[in-house]
């Protein structure tokens, strides 16, 4: 029963990664210990089977609690003091870059060919989320959008470091999840969801773990690239984007607390990357 029970609230800590932007499930999974096992068993899911389903299926319920649980806090923050919180995630997810910068020359010293694939990924992912908005809108909370969420949201899972929620707020998916999330909209929200991170995992997870192996700088120096754009991103107005951050109505000392959360969120993604170096 105590092994349950603190599966469950891993599975809950866990569920942070799903909806706090600069924050990664496989980051949090690593420190609570189970990130290793997790990957193995997704790419050789029938190994151990049945003892890997009995493992991880109290920490699958400890994800759904957490999941309604934290996206009441979340959203009624981002509904009331949305620029405070979009700066803070901000800073969350400065403080990660030094270590996946650190983990990018883990294996292999950075050459040309690293900086290459960090900038043109940088730049041409940057140009093509920005735009993005303008071209097609906000995405709309359908069943497909909903699909590619789930699949943004398990590459978060499959690359510690890797937040995917900086996406879904671009691409205006982000407050949508939110509200299905602590409804428990079942069918409209935590279905689409599960199958885009289910196919996901399954089609991905060997390919990642091959990736990491082979070209583990190319991969995180092109992580980095998609990171930071997305980042910047989050804290500049986009006319296309009706979920973006606005800086009308401010004053001086709400600029003042603005670049304190936002230096208590680089802190906190320090912290964040501190810890998951000590329990790797």
């Amino acid at each position: 029963m105590l092994s349950w029970l603190s599966k469950i609230i891993k599975g809950i800590v866990i569920a942070l990664g799903f909806i706090l932007p600069g924050i990664s499930g496989g980051v949090l999974a690593a420190i609570l210990g189970i990130y290793e096992r997790m990957i193995r068993f997704l790419a050789h899911p029938f190994k151990n089977l049945k003892e890997d389903l009995l493992f991880f299926l109290p920490v699958g319920i400890g994800m759904l609690l957490g999941i309604g649980l934290f996206s009441y806090p979340i959203e009624y923050l981002l509904e009331n003091y949305q620029v405070y919180v979009l700066w803070s995630f901000a800073g969350a997810i400065i403080g990660t870059i030094p270590s996946l910068v650190k983990e990018s020359t883990r294996d292999s010293e950075r050459d040309k060919i690293d900086l290459i694939w960090f900038w043109a990924t940088f730049i041409l992912s940057g140009i093509a989320l920005y735009a993005l908005n303008f071209v097609v809108g906000s995405l709309s909370a359908s069943f497909l959008n909903f699909t590619l969420a789930g699949c943004l949201l398990a590459l978060g899972i499959l690359v510690p470091g890797l937040s995917p929620s900086n996406l879904l707020l671009i691409l205006g998916l982000y407050s949508p999840m939110l509200t299905g999330f602590k409804t428990f909209d079942l069918f409209g929200t935590f279905l689409p969801i599960g199958i885009g991170a289910l196919a996901t995992l399954v089609i991905f997870s060997k390919f990642m773990d091959y990736a990491l192996r082979v070209y583990q700088s190319r991969v995180y120096h092109f992580i980095i690239g998609i990171v930071l754009s997305s980042t910047i991103l989050i804290l500049i107005p986009n006319a296309g984007n009706a979920e973006s951050i606005s800086y009308s109505g401010l004053s001086l000392v709400s600029y003042v607390i603005i670049a304190f959360f936002f230096a208590l969120g680089i802190w906190l993604g320090i912290w964040m990357s501190q810890l998951e170096d000590k329990y790797k």
